[in-house]
C-alpha cells in the first residue's frame, strides 16, 4: 500500500467487493467482543462496524495481536474506529476484514466528540484528514435510525438453563470484587421463570438455600434504588477484565449477546465470557426501549390488584393457602417489602416456599413449633426468610393435625414428590407452587429498620 493510499478510506460497501486486498476503513462500532486467545499463540478480538453505505449486518473485523494488552478496548458501542491496511477475506461465507499484527493499525475515537483518539495501536500514524472523516461519520450516525433487531434478543422471563442467551436490559449497579472480577445487576421488567430446587430438605439443616448468589450484602440504599417489580438478574464476568467496566454505566440500557444461563440454589444468573459480545444501544431521554414500554404497560393493566403479581402465577396462585386479607387487597412483591420505609407494616404477597426449617413434620406440633419455624420465601424480585410463631404457626398448619397430614401439607407447599410414607423421594427436584401469604415486618431493635424480620400471619395451609 503506497503512502498516497494511506490517505484514502474505502467505504464499507465497496470494501466488501475487494477480495484479498488491503484497504483503509472507518466506521461506527455496532458490536464488539472481548479479548481472548486464539487457537494459536495470538490473541483475538472481534468488532463489527457500519458506515453510511452499509449497516445490515455491518462489517465484521477480526483483530489478531501478540499480547492481551495490545487489544482494542472499545469504551462504548457507538464509538468510531479506523483501521489501516486490513485485508478483506471470506470467512464462513461472510466478507470479513482481517487485522494483521505485522502491518495493520487502528485508532479509536469517542462517538460523541473529540478529535484525538483515546487508543491507538503501535503502528498507527495519524493523518490530517482523519478528523474530517471522524466528524462526518459522527454527523451521519447522530441522525441515523438504527434497526433495533429486537427479535434477536430475549427477555429475562425466557431464561433457559444451560443455553446461550441474548439480553436487552438496563444496568442498575456494578460491583467490583476481589480478583479482578465484577458483578452487574441488570433488569428488563420481566420475571425470571421459577427454577426447580434440587437440594433435599434434609440437606437444608447443614447447607441452607442461599438468599442471594453474591458473597456480600448490598448496602440498603443501593437495594432501595432498584425497581420493585421484575427480576434483578446477576451478570457475572468470567475471564473478562475489569478494564471493560466503563461499558456498563448504571442507568444505561445494554444489549448482551452470547451470555450463558445458569441456576445455582434455584437462583438465576448469566455469565459474561470472552465469547460474549456487547451491541450498540441508543440511550437518552427521547428513547423508550421496548422492555421499558412493556413494563409500563404491566403496571397500568387492570385490575389494579394484579399488577404486581408474579407473571408466572397468573391468572391466580394455587388455592392451597388461604389468607385473611381480601382478594381485592393489592399484592406486594418481596422487594416492595424489603425496601419499604415503614418500620413495621403488613403485606399480602404471592410467593413460593422453597424451604422450611425444621423440615420434619413432627417438629411442627405445639409446643415445639411455638418457638419458631423458618420459611424461605421467594418471588421473582427477591428471596427472604420469614418466621412462623405461636398462634400464627398453629393457624398456618391448622393444628392439631397428625404427622401424616402435616407431611402431606408440607410436601404440597414445597412442591416435593413423596412416597407412600410421606418421605421426600430421591433425585426428584422440588417445584413449589405459587401461594398467597400475609407478611408482617417487625424490628428486633426498636426503630432500627436494619433489624427488621418478617413474620407470616393470617395464613392457613389447607
Amino acid at each position: 500500500m503506497s503512502m498516497r493510499d494511506l490517505y484514502n478510506f474505502t467505504k464499507i460497501r465497496n470494501a466488501r467487493n475487494v477480495s484479498r486486498s488491503k484497504v483503509n476503513i472507518i466506521g461506527v462500532v455496532l458490536e464488539h467482543g472481548f479479548p481472548r486467545q486464539s487457537k494459536g499463540t495470538d490473541w483475538y478480538y472481534f468488532v463489527r462496524i457500519i458506515d453510511e453505505t452499509y449497516q445490515d449486518p455491518g462489517l465484521p473485523v477480526q483483530v489478531f495481536f501478540e499480547t492481551r494488552d495490545r487489544s482494542p478496548r472499545v469504551l462504548s458501542p457507538g464509538d468510531i474506529i479506523q483501521f489501516q491496511s486490513v485485508t478483506m477475506k471470506l470467512f464462513a461465507d461472510e466478507v470479513t476484514a482481517v487485522f494483521n499484527k505485522k502491518f495493520s493499525s487502528f485508532a479509536l475515537y469517542d462517538g460523541r466528540d473529540g478529535s484525538v483518539p483515546y487508543q491507538t495501536s503501535e503502528k498507527f500514524r495519524e493523518k490530517d484528514l482523519d478528523k474530517r472523516f471522524v466528524t462526518d461519520l459522527r454527523r451521519w450516525f447522530r441522525d441515523f435510525q438504527i434497526d433495533e433487531g429486537s427479535n434477536d434478543f430475549s427477555f429475562v422471563r425466557q431464561l433457559t438453563e444451560g443455553e446461550q442467551f441474548n439480553l436487552f436490559c438496563k444496568v442498575l449497579y456494578v460491583h467490583e470484587v476481589a480478583g479482578n472480577q465484577c458483578l452487574a445487576f441488570v433488569w428488563d421488567g420481566s420475571d425470571a421463570p421459577p427454577a426447580r430446587i434440587h437440594k433435599k430438605l434434609l440437606e437444608e439443616m447443614h447447607q441452607p438455600l442461599a438468599l442471594h448468589l453474591e458473597s456480600f450484602s448490598l448496602a440498603r440504599d443501593i437495594v432501595c434504588s432498584f425497581p420493585t417489580v421484575g427480576t434483578i438478574l446477576r451478570v457475572v464476568f468470567q475471564d473478562v477484565g475489569t478494564e471493560f467496566l466503563p461499558l456498563l454505566r448504571a442507568g444505561n440500557w445494554v444489549k448482551f449477546a452470547n451470555l450463558m444461563c445458569e441456576v445455582h440454589d434455584g437462583l438465576w444468573r448469566v455469565v459474561l465470557t470472552q465469547y460474549s459480545r456487547i451491541r450498540y444501544t441508543p440511550n437518552g431521554d427521547h428513547v423508550i426501549p421496548e422492555p421499558q414500554r412493556l413494563y409500563d404497560e404491566r403496571l397500568s393493566r387492570s385490575p389494579r390488584n394484579l399488577r404486581r403479581m408474579p407473571q408466572w402465577s397468573l391468572p391466580w396462585p394455587s388455592r392451597i393457602t388461604e389468607v385473611d386479607l381480601d382478594d381485592d387487597c393489592e399484592f406486594h412483591t418481596l422487594m416492595d417489602v424489603i425496601t419499604s420505609l415503614e418500620v413495621t407494616g403488613c403485606y399480602k404477597c404471592v410467593v413460593r416456599v422453597v424451604s422450611v426449617l425444621p423440615c420434619r413434620a413432627m417438629d411442627y406440633h405445639y409446643p415445639v413449633g411455638v418457638h419458631r419455624i423458618r420459611l424461605t420465601l421467594e418471588d421473582p424480585t427477591s428471596r427472604i426468610h420469614a418466621y412462623l410463631y405461636a398462634e400464627d404457626g398453629l393457624k398456618f398448619f391448622d393444628e392439631p393435625s397428625s404427622d401424616e397430614v402435616l407431611s402431606r401439607k408440607r410436601n404440597a407447599l414445597l412442591g416435593a414428590s413423596a412416597n407412600l410414607n410421606g418421605v421426600e423421594t430421591e433425585d426428584t427436584p422440588r417445584n413449589p407452587p405459587w401461594v398467597q401469604v400475609c407478611l408482617r415486618a417487625e424490628c428486633q431493635i426498636e426503630g432500627d429498620i436494619e433489624s427488621r424480620q418478617y413474620l407470616v400471619f393470617g395464613t392457613r395451609l389447607i
